[in-house]
């Protein structure tokens, strides 16, 4: 059952899941794609969440009975879309394994630091969120032999383009900027720069496999760590 609520003046909450799964960030983003072109014109912004999206309405434009009345028809129709398991751009992102945290990582987990770079980069990921920071994408789901709450005392600051997990989740910090997550490593890519267009290259639903390099590797990428 579809959970539709207010969410402040201007805003309406859908609930579209319990719990998140594979191919819920494309049906979000599919859902979303679908009320810009048909609400377009009242809506001031759209915030997809793991298990959520968050509309911004224009007060102005439309009222909430005649958004609700305008919603119900796509709502209706959600549940029967079935993105294809291969949809979604499919994004390599290399990186340096030589985080911060990786050895005490490895600890925790009781692997070594090669089983958790294996484990790391060895599945494909989703976007299922962006959020926190610009350009910031949660990424999921991390393998559980790698699942670890996050840290108990955040950085002050943890450098752009650091590789980190937490919880069942990996992401890349796009900006320096505080942090609780564990540091795995560093990309030399630039996930986020607001002269770009798109500013951010990872969308909702996109698919990230993460490829080691070594220092070398990286350093002529332009990497700094």
């Amino acid at each position: 059952m579809i959970g539709v609520e207010p969410f402040g003046a201007q805003a309406l909450l859908l609930t579209l899941a319990e719990q998140p799964d594979a191919h819920l960030p494309l049906r979000i983003a599919a859902l979303a794609e679908r009320l810009r072109v048909q609400l377009g014109d009242c809506l001031t912004d759209l915030v997809p969440g793991w298990t959520s999206l968050l509309l911004h309405y224009d007060l102005l434009r439309i009222d909430l009975p005649t958004l609700r009345q305008r919603l119900q028809p796509l709502l209706d129709e959600w549940p029967t879309l079935a993105p294809a398991p291969g949809a979604g751009r499919l994004h390599e992102i290399p990186v340096w394994y030589a985080g911060a945290d990786l050895d005490e990582v490895a600890r925790h987990c009781r692997l070594s630091v090669a089983q958790v770079i294996a484990l790391h980069s060895g599945r494909e990921y989703r976007v299922g969120a962006i959020g926190f920071a610009p350009g910031f994408a949660y990424l999921g789901e991390l393998d559980e032999r790698l699942a670890l709450p996050r840290r108990a005392t955040p950085r002050t600051r943890v450098p752009a383009g650091s590789l980190a997990i937490a919880e069942r989740q990996t992401a890349i910090y796009p900006q320096a900027s505080p942090g609780g997550w564990h540091l795995l490593g560093h990309t030399p890519l630039r996930l986020f720069d607001a002269q770009r267009e798109p500013p951010c290259p990872l969308a909702l639903g996109d698919r990230v496999r993460f490829l080691p390099i070594d220092a070398a590797a990286f350093r002529r990428a332009g990497g700094r760590a």
